[in-house]
C-alpha cells in the first residue's frame, strides 16, 4: 500500500473518532406527532458547533420522516451469502486485529451506519486494536458465518440489535454472545445471553430527578410485567437509594393502563410526585396513551420524566439516552471478560449506565422549575 493510502486511512479513522454526531436508538414504531399545548418545541442544541448541530438534525429528520423505524433491521432469511465486507470508513482489514471478538450489526445506510460507528470505535478502544465486523445484509446464510468466524478464531460475538441477536442466537455454541441494542431479555431468542438493555438505569432517572426537583418524594408508573418486571425490580432499589416510594400499577391493555393513569394523575400531588415512563409498548403505547398522559400532567403540572429519548421532544420533562461510544467500550468489556471466562454465555440483563440527557426546557419553564438545575444535559428542546 502507498504512503498516500496509508495517510487517507489515518486520517479517516481519526474524522470518524472524532464526530460529534448523536445517534439514536429507536426499536418501537414511530407515530406522527400529536398536536398538543406542550410540544411545540424546536431543534436547538445550546453551546454546540454548527457542525454537531447539522449532523443531529439530519437523524431526527430521517427518524421524523419514517412511520416505522427500526434501527437494527437485520433479516434472517434465504440462502445468500453472509455480507462480510468492512464497509463502515473507519474499518479497514490492514490494522492489527483484536484476535477473538467479532461484530454483527446490519448493512444499512445513513443516519444509522452512524450509529454503528460510534459503538464500534468504542469497542476497538477498550480492545486496543481493530475488531473483525461483518455487515449482515438481508439474507445471510448462518452456515457461512459460522465458518468466517472458525475461520478468525472468534471466541465472543457482539450482536447488536434484536434481529442480529437471532443471528447471533443461531451460531456456533462454542461461540459466546453479547448483546447490545435490545430493550429485553425477550429480545434474545432461544439461546440464554448477556444482554445489556437499551433501557435506562432506573437508579440514574431518578437520581437526575431529584436534582432537578429536590422536593419530590414519590414517584409513580404503570407497566406491563410481561415486558418489564425485571427493570421495576431494579427500580424499587434505585428508588430506596435516593429516599423515594415507587409506586407501581400493572396493566396488560391499553383500557386497564389508561385507567391507572386517570387515578395517578386525579391523585398526585405536582409538589411531591412525578410520573415515569418506561419503555413499555403496553402502558406508554404512542398513539392513545401518550397523548392522553402529557395533555393531562400538563394540565395538572405533574412532572413526567421517560425512559424514552423521543418523549423529551413531545413533552415530558427529560430521559437519558444512549452515549453510543461508551456503549460500545461496555460491550467490549464484556466480551472480554467472557473470553477470559472460556467464552460461556452468562445469562442476564443489565440496564443502560452509559447515557446521555435530554431535557424540554419549555415543560421545565411551565413546572416552575429553577432551569440552574438543569446544566448537565446534553441536549435541550426549548421555549420558542
Amino acid at each position: 500500500m502507498s504512503m498516500f493510502s496509508h495517510l487517507v486511512l489515518f486520517c479517516t479513522r481519526i474524522y470518524f473518532r472524532n464526530r460529534i454526531a448523536i445517534a439514536i436508538f429507536l426499536f418501537a414504531v414511530v407515530f406522527p406527532p400529536v398536536s398538543l399545548a406542550n410540544t411545540a418545541v424546536t431543534d436547538h442544541f445550546p453551546e454546540k458547533g454548527p457542525s454537531w448541530a447539522e449532523d443531529y438534525s439530519g437523524t431526527i429528520s430521517a427518524i421524523e420522516a419514517s412511520q416505522d423505524v427500526v434501527v437494527f433491521p437485520i433479516q434472517v432469511a434465504g440462502n445468500g451469502v453472509v455480507g462480510a465486507s468492512r464497509s463502515l470508513t473507519n474499518k479497514v482489514a490492514e490494522l492489527a486485529e483484536v484476535g477473538g471478538i467479532a461484530v454483527i450489526y446490519p448493512d444499512i445506510g445513513e443516519p444509522y451506519r452512524s450509529v454503528f460507528t460510534q459503538i464500534i470505535d468504542g469497542i476497538e478502544d477498550k480492545a486496543k486494536g481493530h475488531v473483525a465486523n461483518f455487515a449482515v445484509g438481508p439474507n445471510v446464510d448462518v452456515g457461512e458465518l459460522n465458518e468466517s468466524l472458525r475461520r478468525q478464531d472468534t471466541k465472543v460475538v457482539i450482536a447488536l440489535g434484536r434481529q442480529g441477536v437471532k443471528v447471533a442466537s443461531s451460531l456456533d455454541s462454542k461461540i459466546g454472545v453479547v448483546v447490545g441494542g435490545v430493550l429485553s431479555a425477550a429480545d434474545g431468542g432461544g439461546r440464554q445471553l448477556q444482554v445489556n438493555s437499551l433501557s435506562p438505569d432506573p437508579a440514574l432517572l431518578f437520581a437526575r430527578l431529584k436534582k432537578m426537583m429536590p422536593g419530590v418524594r414519590r414517584i409513580f408508573t404503570v407497566y406491563d410485567p410481561r415486558q418489564n418486571e425485571w427493570l421495576v425490580q431494579l427500580a424499587k432499589d434505585g428508588a430506596a437509594a435516593q429516599g423515594l416510594e415507587l409506586v407501581t400499577h400493572q396493566a396488560q391493555d391499553l383500557r386497564s393502563a389508561m385507567r391507572a393513569y386517570q387515578e395517578v394523575i386525579a391523585n398526585a400531588d405536582n409538589s411531591h410526585d412525578a410520573l415515569w415512563l418506561p419503555q413499555d409498548s403496553t402502558t406508554v403505547e404512542e398513539g392513545t396513551v401518550l397523548p392522553f398522559v402529557l395533555q393531562e400532567s400538563w394540565n395538572s403540572n405533574l412532572a413526567v420524566f421517560s425512559s424514552s429519548f423521543g418523549h423529551v421532544k413531545r413533552g415530558v420533562l427529560f430521559s437519558l439516552y444512549p452515549n453510543n461510544v461508551e456503549l460500545g467500550r461496555h460491550l467490549a468489556g464484556d466480551a472480554l471478560d467472557l473470553m477470559s471466562s472460556g467464552g460461556v454465555d452468562v445469562p442476564g440483563v443489565t440496564p443502560l449506565r452509559e447515557v446521555l440527557m435530554a431535557v424540554n426546557l419549555r415543560t421545565a419553564k411551565h413546572l416552575g422549575l429553577n432551569t440552574s438545575r438543569l446544566q448537565s444535559f446534553d441536549m435541550a428542546f426549548p421555549e420558542q
